[in-house]
């Protein structure tokens, strides 16, 4: 019994693989990646190439490349420490702690309608009352459809922008009374627009709010659309920077067929 029962995981992992479906929730890197504004385009440079023949300190049996990338790029995950000095950083973060059950919460026709719609505490207990309780350590994907607009910012002809986002109060009510894991969206905010553009120095109250409880969250999601609203897991992967505020992530989720 012995062999056999430390066998068990790959029999798991053989199930998953063939009568689950893997949807990747990532944005590819580069520079046409979206991002937030304020940062750079993504950069590379070459280091060494096995098809450089006019540099001789270039030419190698390998390709590699320098990269040149904002902490926040693309889809990313925000440690607590990007908004809290004395919070954790991506090292601290356990492994146990990048899978999660995950639910989604659709409001990608509300978002059409309303580019600055704002999830609260109401839609969640909506949601609820159709699909169950939300489970403890959950990862909550909000789901607008933000990843097919061309500019996250969704500008109007002022140049002012308009996308959804969180309040405060949902998320609270999430890590208070379901004891979430982490939260996850499309836009490159945690906070709707209008929140974001106010003149004072604290325009984040639900990003710093979420990073405050000492959770992580992952932005600039893709294919919420593709997934159900229960019943899936997520994996949220990035790379264990010392120090690390946030980093281009790798994220998945496996879902029922």
């Amino acid at each position: 019994g012995g062999i056999m029962a430390s066998l068990k995981l790959w029999e798991i992992l053989k199930d998953l693989q063939k009568n689950y479906r893997w949807v990747d929730l990532t944005h590819e890197l580069s520079p046409e990646t979206p991002h937030w504004y304020g940062f750079k385009p993504f950069e590379s440079e070459v280091l060494f190439d096995y098809t450089d023949d006019t540099d001789e300190d270039k030419k190698a049996p390998m390709r590699c490349f320098q990269y040149t990338v904002a902490s926040q790029y693309g889809t990313h995950v925000d440690a607590p420490v990007h908004f809290h000095q004395n919070a954790r950083a991506l090292e601290a973060i356990d492994c146990k702690e990048l899978v999660f059950p995950l639910v989604v919460i659709d409001k990608s026709e509300e978002a059409a309608e309303n580019p600055e719609f704002t999830l609260e505490i109401a839609h969640i207990k909506q949601w609820e009352d159709v699909y169950g309780k939300i489970p403890e350590g959950a990862f909550v994907a909000f789901r607008t459809d933000w990843c097919h607009k061309k500019d996250l910012e969704n500008k109007d002809d002022r140049g002012v922008p308009h996308y959804p986002g969180w309040s405060v109060d949902a998320i609270k009510w999430l890590v208070e009374k379901r004891n979430i894991g982490a939260i996850g969206h499309e836009p490159a905010d945690t906070d709707p627009s209008y929140i974001t553009t106010r003149e004072d120095m604290y325009p984040y109250p639900a990003e710093q709010y979420i990073l405050g409880v000492d959770r992580f969250q992952i932005e600039v999601m893709k294919n919420l659309d593709k997934l159900p609203r229960v019943g899936g897991i997520i994996f949220t992967t990035f790379p264990k920077i010392k120090g690390g505020v946030g980093s281009p992530a790798r994220c998945f989720a496996i879902v029922p067929e």
